[in-house]
């Protein structure tokens, strides 16, 4: 018997009486004493304030002493800024209002009348997410009417909702369940048809049953506010409204999926993820997101050995609460074209599984036969902090030093650590009053910074100058140009966009990464140098020179010092160290080479590989990663390793056991303590570590800019790694969004 229907019971049988006719009576509403409003009042026991905490442990700022304002909640007294809502007030007094409608990232719109309270001299009970708090304001959360209103509310709530409870995959973690049993009526009075409405196509990743809608219009304002794309609205009035597109087409923002969290009933759900599982199944785990250069917070999912789902986590500083739909749907391709055993080439082109012993045993023979200048080490775009330094270890006592990462180029400058991270941090985008985006397109490398630069040109009107190759933007910017001849413009003067930097007070410049493959990269960075000088961007309360990566493992490769001794070491290479590196040319590389795949995928890189061994995915390990602005976060395992595969940093540690120049770590710890003795910043886990030194250190350049236009350094947001190449669900996206 369900909790629900023992509740049920409970309450019927305490609300029966028997008049002297024996013949049975029932009050209509769920508390009898409602009846009398007034009477239960005053009969209440004066309740005494106790301390309270806020809701969710909030913490209150006050900027302004003198803005400070109190009001009583439920006779306790409070002291919050001026501006502040009665909601917010009463979260503050650490009561917790039931709501709908209400967002604390989004606009007010006061329609769904959920979190009614009553006010002192109020004639009637208020919306409180709508009302300001005034000085001295007595605000009752808990009387006998605004329980009967709220019991009201959700009554005309459920009236043309569907007991659809049993097959709805928001079941378990529904508002509108939860609120239904805390503030609602234990039976309703609706006895006429339900309406019905039809269900739209938003995609790929957005399953729609509109029939249980309430109209609250979240999903509206997100998608005008946040995702920046006005896809959404409201149709018809009064019983014929209902939440759609305008015209016939899909959600076509990246952050669609985001939806999906914030609808509080079961109207907007997960397409790929229907039918598949219960939330109370799921073991959840928290993690890190490494599509991207951002580091997004996550929670996995899982149970058993399958990630079922990926959810967003709050982190104020780096995602607020949303991921990209990236990050939240590439996860089936974990499962996909995984490589499970270590194998070997044989003679005739054809891979054989073989143990660990012996794949270590051949290319630990091989490395010692090659010369140590011929020998190359290739990080991946994925790699961890932990391998990649096991990595540069071993080919360091190999002799060789030529070891670089994806997307950083064969000459990547790391001297100055403020000429490769995001200085200015991905929070403190939202201070700046102008931005000038150079070679960098922020929605597709990086859809949190962008959905960050959204905010802020709608908070702040901020003015947005962008150079580069023609892109789709969801903010209004000027396109000043496409190649760095409108740099050495803007950084002569010559320019209009001049005055709007030399005019602002925090102005910004972000650098795409798909700057470190140009040739005149050093004439670019000294033109950015330049207009940073000139127009007062690096100061000592304001660093707005930018780098934005586009991968998990450059920050941290940088820092490490993965910088090859040669710019040509891929062409005179004979020994070729692929540790998850599949988007690297090897088109140069000499046919007689001999090559190591090191990864979780079978993708690109194997084709080249005369030895696989099988490594362990993102999900299935501890792992250091520093994200684009400097701040190292971890990953930790969620799901048991595939197969015969293992963690990239102990295959490292086994191999150099075999070969014979055994590395001095053999645990995570250990590897860690070396990691800080390279950079230590990427120990402070969790923490933002500020570049030491600017970029005005840079020495001269004597080379000039090109005028090469600029090109996008991602040609497909949906698919930009092994993982997500691997994903069914990527490839629908990519299919059908990009058309």
């Amino acid at each position: 018997m369900g909790l629900g229907l023992l509740a049920s019971r409970a309450l019927r049988s305490s609300r029966i009486f028997r008049n002297p006719t024996n013949s049975v009576l029932r009050t209509i509403v769920s508390t009898p004493e409602l009846n009398n409003a007034d009477a239960a009042a005053a009969t209440a026991p004066a309740s005494v304030p106790s301390d309270r905490s806020p809701v969710g442990g909030a913490r209150v700022h006050f900027p302004n002493p003198d803005d400070v304002i109190e009001v009583f909640v439920d006779g306790y007294p409070v002291k919050i800024p001026k501006g502040m809502t009665v909601l917010q007030a009463c979260e503050i007094a650490g009561v917790d209002i039931p709501r709908f409608c209400y967002h604390s990232r989004l606009s007010i719109a006061g329609n769904c009348r959920m979190c009614l309270v009553e006010v002192e001299k109020s004639p009637k009970p208020v919306a409180s997410c709508a009302m300001p708090a005034l000085p001295g304001m007595k605000i009752k959360t808990d009387t006998p009417i605004a329980k009967k209103a709220r019991e009201g509310v959700m009554e005309f709530l459920l009236m043309n909702h569907p007991l659809d409870c049993p097959i709805c995959d928001q079941g378990g973690e529904c508002d509108l369940q939860d609120q239904s049993m805390a503030f609602g009526s234990d039976r309703g009075r609706f006895t006429e048809m339900k309406r019905s409405v039809v269900d739209k196509n938003l995609g790929p990743l957005v399953k729609t049953v509109m029939t249980r809608c309430i109209q609250c219009t979240r999903c509206v304002r997100f998608a005008t506010e946040v995702a920046g794309t006005e896809d959404l609205g409201m149709l018809g009035r009064g019983s014929g409204e209902e939440i759609g597109t305008y015209v016939e087409k899909l959600m076509t923002s990246e952050l669609s999926g985001n939806v999906i969290d914030i609808c509080p009933v079961g109207a907007l759900t997960s397409k790929p993820f229907a039918f598949k599982a219960r939330n109370w199944e799921l073991k959840g785990t928290e993690s890190i997101d490494v599509t991207d250069a951002v580091g997004s917070n996550i929670r996995i999912d899982s149970r058993g050995p399958e990630v079922m789902r990926v959810v967003p986590r709050l982190n104020e500083d780096i995602n607020e609460e949303w991921i990209s739909d990236k990050t939240r749907f590439f996860y089936d391709g974990l499962k996909r074209q995984r490589l499970n055993d270590p194998m070997i080439r044989g003679a005739d082109g054809r891979f054989k599984a073989v143990s660990w012993r012996d794949a270590l045993a051949i290319v630990a023979e091989v490395m010692h036969q090659i010369k140590p200048e011929e020998i190359v080490g290739v990080a991946g775009k994925l790699s961890d902090a932990e391998s990649m330094m096991a990595l540069k270890d071993l080919l360091n006592k190999m002799g060789s030093n030529n070891i670089f990462c994806e997307g950083n180029g064969t000459q990547p400058n790391a001297d100055l650590r403020s000429g490769y991270i995001m200085n200015t941090s991905i929070s403190g985008l939202e201070k700046a009053d102008v931005f000038l985006l150079v070679g960098t397109q922020p929605r597709v490398e990086a859809a949190m910074v962008n959905a960050r630069i959204h905010k802020t040109v709608r908070a702040n009107n901020a003015k947005v100058g962008y150079i580069g190759a023609a892109a789709d933007f969801n903010y209004d910017h000027q396109h000043l140009g496409t190649d760095p001849q409108t740099l050495v413009e803007i950084a002569e003067g010559r320019h209009p966009f001049s005055s709007a930097l030399k005019n602002a007070k925090n102005p910004v410049i972000i650098v795409g990464a798909g700057v470190f493959d140009r040739e005149d990269k050093d004439a670019v960075f000294a033109a950015v140098d330049t207009i940073a000088k000139n127009n007062n961007v690096v100061r000592s309360d304001w660093n707005g020179l930018n780098v934005l990566l586009l991968n998990a493992a450059q920050a941290a490769a940088l820092d490490l010092g993965l910088v090859p001794e040669s710019e040509k070491c891929i062409d005179s290479a004979k020994f070729v160290y692929l540790m998850g590196a599949d988007d690297v040319s090897l088109d140069k590389l000499p046919d007689d080479a001999f090559v190591v795949y090191q990864g979780h995928h079978g993708d690109r890189g194997v084709y080249r590989a005369n030895v696989i061994l099988p490594a362990s995915a993102f999900t299935e390990k501890e792992g250091i990663y520093e994200n684009t602005e400097g701040c190292a976060q971890i990953t930790l395992p969620a799901v048991p390793t595939v197969g015969d595969s293992r963690d990239d940093w102990k295959i490292i540690r086994a191999l150099s056991e075999v070969a014979g120049i055994g590395l001095p770590y053999d645990s995570l710890g250990a590897i860690r303590s070396r990691i800080g003795t390279v950079a230590p910043n990427l120990l402070e886990l969790d923490e933002r570590t500020p570049a030491t030194f600017s970029t005005a250190l840079r020495p001269e350049v004597s080379q000039k800019v090109s005028s090469t236009p600029f090109t996008p350094a991602v040609e497909n947001f949906y698919m930009t790694d092994a993982i997500t190449r691997a994903s069914k669900i990527m490839a629908q996206c990519s299919a059908l969004l990009r058309k």
